[in-house]
C-alpha cells in the first residue's frame, strides 16, 4: 500500500489529458479543481477496486477480473456505464488478440528465416567441402 494519500493520486499529466477530452475547446480549468478532479478519481478507482475485491473474495479468488469491476460497478449504482466498459472491454480483448497473432506470426516467419538462412549456411558448407574432396582425390591420384 502506499505510505501517503499522495501516492494513491493519478498522475497530473492524466487527469489534464482527461480533462481536456472531456471539455469542449476553450474551456479552462483552475489548478485546484484539477486536483480536486485527481482526488476523487483516485478515490472512486480505490473504492471500486475494494468493491471488485469483495467480489474475488466471495468467489475465493486473489485476482481480479473484469466481471468482478463490472459488478463493482453495479454494485456502486454505475449502471449506465457497464455498456460502454463492455465494449471498451471487447475492443481491449479485441486488439489483446490481434497483437497475439501478430506477435505470433512475426515469430512463424522468423523461424522460417532461421530455418532458410541455415539451408543456405548448409549449401555454402557443402559447396566449399566438395571442391577440398576433389582436391584430395586429384592429390591421391598424383601420388599414386
Amino acid at each position: 500500500m502506499a505510505e501517503r494519500p499522495e501516492d494513491l493520486n493519478l498522475p497530473n499529466a492524466v487527469i489534464t489529458r482527461i480533462i481536456k477530452e472531456a471539455l469542449p475547446d476553450g474551456v479552462n480549468v483552475s489548478k485546484e479543481a484539477r486536483r480536486a478532479i485527481s482526488q476523487a478519481a483516485s478515490v472512486f478507482v480505490l473504492y471500486a477496486t475494494s468493491c471488485a475485491n469483495n467480489f474475488a473474495m466471495k468467489a475465493k479468488r486473489k485476482t481480479l477480473n473484469a466481471a468482478d469491476v463490472l459488478a463493482a460497478m453495479e454494485e456502486m449504482e454505475f449502471e449506465r456505464f457497464l455498456e460502454p466498459l463492455r465494449e471498451a472491454l471487447e475492443v481491449y480483448k479485441k486488439g489483446k488478440k490481434e497483437v497475439s497473432e501478430q506477435k505470433r506470426k512475426e515469430k512463424e516467419k522468423k523461424e522460417t528465416d532461421n530455418d532458410k538462412n541455415r539451408e543456405e549456411e548448409d549449401d555454402e558448407e557443402r559447396m566449399e567441402e566438395e571442391p577440398e574432396a576433389e582436391n584430395d582425390a586429384e592429390l591421391e591420384e598424383v601420388e599414386n
